[in-house]
């Protein structure tokens, strides 16, 4: 028996094999064949194989986000097969003598500078398109997995990290739980662990290797503890501890239509946030009260180029349409710092977490913004949508960022297109700034939802990503609750809403604190949902508050 310890980020006992997650390779081998037509019969294969691969994808994007979405994928599968494309490539290995792997690449190379090269905006986006089909059979070729998982069975998914293009990517039912030798309680893996409900585990650094995959391991992500062929008296114990969680989380169901409402009658909004359309059956299954983050930011990472208003359209009216009625806010593109995408080109920066990112983003490229808006107010006509702008830091943003949405109400009425006049528009706050002054904000906006990760990452000066810093990244830091306080207040004395949609919110040591603030709304991973909802139901206000509110003073002396 092998015990290896990390920190628990997601809760939870899981058991099954270790797998190592598997990403394709820089590297491209070249050789001369000597069998030219077994290595054009492997390029047939390997693009049989992508062909079938894409058609997966595209039923599958169907079902998620409708038919444009699906679109994609069909004309990729097309694409495979055109006459040009397979004739360059035939060329290359029957003449030439290349390697498939070579040939392939090469072949996409000249078509992709071939289309770059046209006037027409349309063919210059297909340049990106040839570069992903012929990136697929290459992997196809050379072994690489498509989505990181190659098992039959569930898994115990192992990795240093896994950034957020590769967790959009992941087959989420074949993953039993999480072990990573780097990340942090905030990297997108932990957040896709609490969202999915299974146990993760963070920062066991190279005590992970390689020589334990395929071994049974069992994962509990309350302690953090990695057991690699647990002896039976280890097994037994922790296989008792999941199913006790398993009973608790049956009572917990009971509570499933109950109100979110403390003992002395004080009500606060539960809510959810969610990565993609996949995941609003968590947020039913759970009873969230509404959706307070969509991270619409995944729908880019899930694209080869800026996703089209049809795409994006077909996405948020689904995911409104499926909370039949229930409140949708969708936060603007979110891209940028530890979320990067290679079509967007942003030039490399020495600190991107302070750099070009979110709204700044948004704002200095408006056809961008522009499309993602309009697709959002489209689709507000199919539910209760909210739109939230991320990383703000200055009143000026947030009056262009509303520019742009009075422009795109005045386009959609002039065309005749329906949209709801119901729209509420707000912004996150996560800047030191921005919650400095929240008091000028709020007369701006219509509500404010707090991002305490960044909010934490920002006010300390510590990087939510350095698992490194440990204790060093504290959100229950005085400095941290007092800017979260200020902009609450803030709000009241305008008359709107305030709530947190950062991991804070599920922290169930501080939801005492966040009543007797006087938050309304708590937006947290589908699974916190109704542990938080017991927390609330068990909590006296009036009795607490003083405590609570006077302790924030008393907390200088962990400074």
């Amino acid at each position: 028996m092998i015990t290896i310890q990390g920190k628990g980020v997601s809760t939870g006992v899981a058991a099954g094999p270790l797998y190592f997650y598997q990403r394709a390779s820089a590297a491209l081998s070249r050789y001369e064949v000597e069998d030219r037509d077994g290595e054009w019969q492997r390029f047939k294969d390997a693009q049989a194989k992508a062909i079938e691969q894409l058609g997966v994808l595209a039923e599958k994007a169907r079902e998620e986000a409708g038919d444009e979405a699906a679109m994609l994928f069909e004309t990729h599968q097309m694409m495979c097969e055109d006459m040009d494309y397979e004739e360059a490539i035939e060329g290359f290995i029957k003449e030439g003598g290349m390697n498939a792997e070579a040939a392939v690449t090469d072949a996409g190379e000249i078509q992709a500078e071939a289309f770059a090269a046209m006037d027409d905006d349309y063919f210059k986006a297909r340049a990106a398109d040839v570069k992903d089909i012929s990136g697929r059979i290459v992997g196809i070729l050379s072994g690489v997995v498509q989505g990181g998982i190659d098992s039959d069975v569930p898994v115990v998914l192992a990795s240093d990290d896994l950034a957020p293009s590769e967790t959009i990517q992941l087959d989420k039912s074949k993953i039993l739980g999480f072990v990573t030798s780097g990340g942090s309680g905030s990297s997108h893996t932990a957040i896709l662990a609490r969202t999915i409900g299974i146990p993760a585990i963070i920062g066991v650094g190279d005590q992970l290797r390689e020589e334990y995959a395929g071994r049974e391991v069992i994962v509990d992500g309350g302690t953090g503890a990695v057991v690699i062929e647990a002896d039976e008296e280890t097994r037994a114990r922790l296989m008792k501890k999941r199913e006790e969680l398993l009973k608790r989380q049956e009572l917990l169901n009971q509570l499933k239509g109950q109100a979110n409402v403390s003992k002395d009658g004080q009500d606060i909004r539960v809510y959810c946030n969610i990565g993609n359309p996949e995941d609003v059956h968590a947020v039913l299954e759970n009873d969230g009260g509404g959706i307070g983050l969509f991270r619409s930011e995944f729908l880019y990472l899930n694209c080869d180029d800026y996703p089209t208003e049809e795409y994006q359209f077909e996405a948020y009216k689904k995911v409104l349409s499926d909370m039949g009625g229930k409140e949708v806010v969708i936060r603007t593109c979110d891209i940028g710092a530890d979320k990067m995408i290679e079509y967007f080109e942003l030039p490399k920066e020495e600190n991107p977490a302070l750099g070009n990112r979110a709204l700044r983003i948004c704002l200095n490229r408006p056809e961008m913004f522009h499309t993602q808006i309009r697709a959002l107010y489209r689709a507000s006509a199919y539910g209760h949508l909210s739109i939230m702008f991320p990383m703000v830091a200055s009143v000026w943003e947030v009056r262009e960022a509303k520019k742009m949405c009075e422009q795109v109400k005045a386009e959609l009425r002039a065309e005749g297109i329906p949209y709801s006049d119901e729209v509420d528009v707000g912004i996150m706050i996560e800047t030191p700034a921005a919650a400095i002054i929240s008091d000028r904000l709020a007369k701006e906006v219509d509500f404010f939802s707090i991002g305490t990760n960044d909010l934490t990452q920002y006010t300390l000066a510590c990087d939510r990503q350095n698992n490194n810093l440990g204790r060093f990244f504290d959100a229950h830091h005085p400095a941290v609750l007092r800017l979260i306080k200020m902009a609450c207040d803030n709000a009241h004395k305008e008359g709107i809403w305030c709530g947190i949609c950062g991991e804070l919110g599920a922290d169930l040591e501080l939801t005492e604190l966040f009543l007797s603030m006087g938050l309304d709304e708590l937006s947290v991973s589908p699974r916190s949902v109704l542990p938080l909802r017991q927390k609330v139901r068990e909590t006296d206000v009036r009795v607490v508050r003083e405590k609570l509110l006077g302790g924030l003073a008393s907390a200088d002396s962990r400074l």
